[in-house]
């Protein structure tokens, strides 16, 4: 946030001898001291001072400058036509902007025309179309504290969605951040910077404390919602949510309870509305504990809504591949499903039963996409129709919606499921609404609601009167013209109307000389004068009272239709959440029956997950061919090492099982020919290398920040997925590291996915008794790397490293000289033992006598690795050499250990 916003310099030094209007943008600048002001003037937005100096920057406009006689003030201004891109561009570079807008016309009142804050946008509190990123939601969320316990609030603006939860561990609040990622974090006292993810573009705001005083708080709950301490028990929750709301009102043109001098013109945009928003009817308090958590770095590991890289795809993530909603209300939906899958077997079911029975029904199903995709975006229509903000075409849009709804509630008439039965009823029609719609508003109405054609005839008889005088004066003037040209003989004569002069009888100069006495001239031009008559001006001031009179009754006659249909929004927000449910059930089933998804099987057994013939279902899209593989953690075999060159599929494998397991707590079929799953609490991942540059942390610093969290949350109902852990410091050191945690994680009974490069630890998968090796295998074809993609018991037998850095195009010399030291390092440590073991093609040498693999994928030892004779070396240079996997090294980091180790010695 830039710090130069606030009263502009020049002119707070001669505050009392500004003219009027520069007083109003000062005092305005001053009320809104952390936002940039603009101000209206006539048909533009104009701020001045450093703000407009700041702005013709930003914006790229032109700085020009007003001058009156308190002295010259730098100015620049934006169409208000177009205001809306010059005021996104002003939020993306970290402004707040507050739009002052004329809040009555000029001439009303003597002096200066009246301004005032409308709306103050930011980053999380945007309703217009034009600024909100596409259909997803747009969430402010404020934190607040009471004695130990957090609570953070989140509200989408635009929709009125709302929702609070509260925790004594900051962790669980910044997962929940992490979860919803806010635009935007209203922070109360005593809150750290540090629960806001970094990662994230997300504008901090220090909001007045006074708005989170418990007592302050607790008033603006019971005004929308009633007991608070009923609706939200806790008073951290209070305060949360209280700030918001009146952080939201602040925003939306509402008084501003947390300015510091506490005053405010809080004039909103709209004499019908108040302060409150009363499309905001419900909060929704929930426990984290009731939905599988995905943390920041599982979301982006699993690349649920956001690509870790560049696909070629913008869809190349989980809500892409299986978002086929067919309107805004379904996809918001589906988000939030995938957001926060269930953690309940029944619930989970009833979803599952709805997607199998719409994945049968095709013809019902296509056509309910059909009918949802004439369905318009009602939660936001509603937001802004109780805003005072829609237009007569808003009303007709949500008309359109509402013709709709019978149709999907045919499609849905002959449900068998519980669920889809439950929303057959619950898709009211709302007969009343449609009604009054059709009745009260013009087919085709202009997007002006001030300037005519709004109200459809008959429904008011009094501006039907006054529409008939304004018509009947324009037939009698368009027979004027026929009727002056018999009396005055002059072909050429013609009526017509001016915006500035009115109606008109136009004559031209050779005919002037036949001109009645009764005309009055009102214009002369080049090659004519123009004429009125006592008779037309009387009927033009008919007409123009007439029109002007029906104006005003259409605008008087819309905002009480608009009103009227305000006061339905808690049943028109029924029915989207009811539409979006449909949507989304049928997206789901949509893709299950397009893409040969499974029903998965879910149960509420021990830890278990079975799935034959997976598939990540990312991953298959942007393939040509995709091998599917099974995967199975249960009670006897919790963790699995899984080993297998570069390249060959081990993390998509990982990421796979956990993908199929979040679609399946969402309640959509998976990927795969079966799957046998029991509800997680938690999914884990380390997959990928990260740094924090910024935060001055190397990428193993964050790799151990995040084992850390693993290691202390993960239990028996968790899912962990790590891939090459300990690769950032030493070989001995990384070695070590990754065994301790395999250790600890098999002791704490967590289902475990560990990817690894350690061969070492195949060994002690091989031994440990809840645990079994997983690899995939790969060949050589004419010198080329070729993966199978299978993953099969065991251990692999190679990383084929170097042969994975020459395909992609590491200089052949660096090439061959990494063949020349791997095999070098092979030679020097085979020692005695070389008639024990086997060499293969990247140098690794493996025991001759391996594990066997059981029946059920797991293995038993049967033979114990040789190692090489080092008894001629020092002790910790022998430890260093053993502790090498040299065939796994790239071929800097194979001469950077020798040249290592070479010091050693010489030392």
């Amino acid at each position: 946030m830039d710090p130069a916003c606030g009263p502009p310099d020049a002119m707070a030094e001669k505050r009392d001898e500004l003219t009027p209007m520069m007083a109003q943008y000062e005092a305005l600048c001053r009320r809104y001291d952390d936002a940039l002001v603009l101000f209206q003037v006539g048909d533009f937005y104009e701020a001045f001072c450093e703000a407009a100096e700041r702005c013709a920057r930003i914006l790229e406009i032109a700085l020009t400058s007003r001058e009156d006689s308190t002295g010259e003030y730098p100015m620049a201004g934006i169409p208000i036509d177009n205001a809306e891109s010059y005021i996104e561009t002003l939020l993306e570079a970290g402004y707040r902007v507050a739009v002052a807008d004329q809040v009555e016309e000029p001439g009303e009142s003597p002096g200066v025309v009246e301004r005032a804050v409308t709306r103050v946008v930011t980053p999380g509190t945007l309703t217009e179309d034009e600024l909100l990123a596409g259909e997803d939601n747009t969430f402010v969320a404020a934190l607040a504290r009471s004695g130990e316990r957090l609570a953070v609030a989140f509200l989408d603006v635009s929709t009125g969605d709302f929702l609070t939860t509260g925790s004594s561990s900051e962790a669980a609040i910044a997962d929940e951040i992490s979860r919803f990622a806010p635009a935007e974090a209203v922070v109360g006292p005593d809150i750290s910077p540090e629960l806001l993810p970094a990662d994230r573009d997300c504008m901090m705001t220090s909001y007045e404390s006074r708005a989170f005083d418990r007592e302050r708080a607790g008033e603006r709950v019971e005004a929308y919602f009633g007991d608070p301490n009923r609706v939200l028990g806790g008073d951290a929750e209070i305060r949360a949510c209280g700030a918001l709301l009146s952080y939201a009102e602040y925003a939306r043109g509402g008084v501003d309870e947390g300015a510091s001098d506490g005053e405010g013109d809080g004039s909103p945009d709209d004499p019908e509305e108040g302060t409150r928003l009363e499309y905001i009817t419900h909060v929704t308090r929930y426990d984290p504990r009731e939905y599988l958590l995905l943390d920041a770095v599982a979301l982006r590991s699993l690349e649920l809504f956001e690509p870790r890289a560049v696909h070629g795809r913008e869809d190349a993530t989980l809500i892409g591949v299986i978002d086929e909603t067919a309107s805004a209300l379904g996809g918001r939906k589906l988000r939030d499903w995938l957001r926060r899958p269930l953690l309940e077997p029944d619930r989970i079911e009833s979803r599952l039963d709805a997607v199998s029975e719409l994945a049968g029904g095709v013809r019902a199903r296509e056509r309910l996409h059909e009918d949802l995709a004439a369905i318009y975006d009602l939660e936001r229509l509603i937001g802004r129709i109780s805003r005072g903000r829609a237009d007569a075409r808003d009303l007709q849009s949500l008309r359109t919606t509402l013709e709709a709804v019978p149709e999907i509630r045919e499609s849905l008439a002959d449900a068998d499921c519980d669920r889809l039965r439950g929303l057959h009823a619950a898709l009211d029609p709302l007969a009343d609404v449609r009604k009054l719609i059709e009745s009260a508003i013009a087919a085709e109405p202009p997007v002006e609601i001030t300037e005519g054609g709004v109200v459809a005839e008959g429904y008011d008889e009094h501006l039907d009167d006054l529409r008939a005088t304004a018509r009947e004066g324009k037939v009698w003037i368009d027979d004027l013209a026929e009727r002056e040209r018999e009396r005055t003989g002059i072909d050429s004569l013609k009526v017509d109307h001016s915006s500035v002069h009115g109606y008109y009888i136009e004559v031209t100069n050779p005919n002037l000389d036949s001109v009645p006495e009764d005309y009055e001239r009102r214009q002369t031009l080049k090659n004519s004068e123009r004429f009125v008559t006592p008779e037309l001006r009387e009927r033009e001031g008919e007409i123009v009272r007439a029109e002007g009179r029906a104006d005003d009754r259409e605008y008087e006659l819309f905002r009480e239709i608009r009103r009227e249909v305000a006061e339905e929004v808690e049943r028109v927000q029924d029915l989207a959440d009811a539409l979006a449910t449909v949507d989304a059930l049928v997206s789901l089933a949509t893709v299950a029956a397009r893409y040969d998804y499974c029903r998965p099987e879910v149960v509420a057994d021990d830890p278990v997950i079975e799935i034959e013939g997976g598939r990540h279902p990312v991953v298959e899209r942007t393939r040509e061919s995709f091998v599917p593989n099974g995967a199975r953690l249960d009670e006897e075999r919790r963790l699995a090492v899984i080993t297998g060159p570069n390249m060959s599929g081990k993390s998509t494998y990982m990421r796979q099982v956990a993908c199929i397991a979040v679609l399946a707590q969402m309640g959509s079929f998976v990927p795969a020919r079966s799957a046998r799953l029991a509800p997680l609490e938690r999914i884990f991942t380390r997959v990928g290398a990260s740094d924090d540059i910024a935060g001055g942390r190397s990428t193993f610093m964050v790799e151990m920040e995040e084992l850390a969290t693993i290691l202390q949350e993960a239990d028996g109902r968790s899912l962990v997925l790590l891939d090459e852990v300990g690769r950032g410091t030493s070989t001995a050191d990384g070695l070590a590291i990754a065994r301790a945690i395999v250790e600890r994680l098999h002791a704490e009974e967590v289902l475990t996915l560990f990817a690894t490069h350690h061969h070492p630890l195949t060994e002690l998968a091989a031994a440990l008794e809840g645990a079994k090796r997983l690899h995939f295998e790969a060949g050589e074809d004419d010198g080329e790397v070729v993966f199978s993609h299978e993953i099969e018991p065991g251990a692999a037998e190679g990383s084929y490293g170097i042969e994975v850095a020459a395909a992609a195009g590491v200089p052949e010399d660096v090439v061959e000289r990494s063949r020349e030291l791997v095999a070098t390092a092979a030679e020097r440590g085979s020692g005695e033992n070389d008639a024990g073991t086997d060499a293969h093609p990247t140098g690794e040498r493996r025991s001759a006598t391996t594990a066997t693999a059981t029946a059920d994928g797991g293995e038993r030892p049967s033979g114990s690795r040789s190692t090489p004779d080092s008894s001629d070396l020092p002790d910790d240079v022998a430890a260093e050499l053993r502790a090498l996997d040299l065939a796994h090294l790239t071929p800097v980091e194979a001469l950077t250990e020798l040249d290592r180790l070479k010091g050693l010695l010489e030392e």
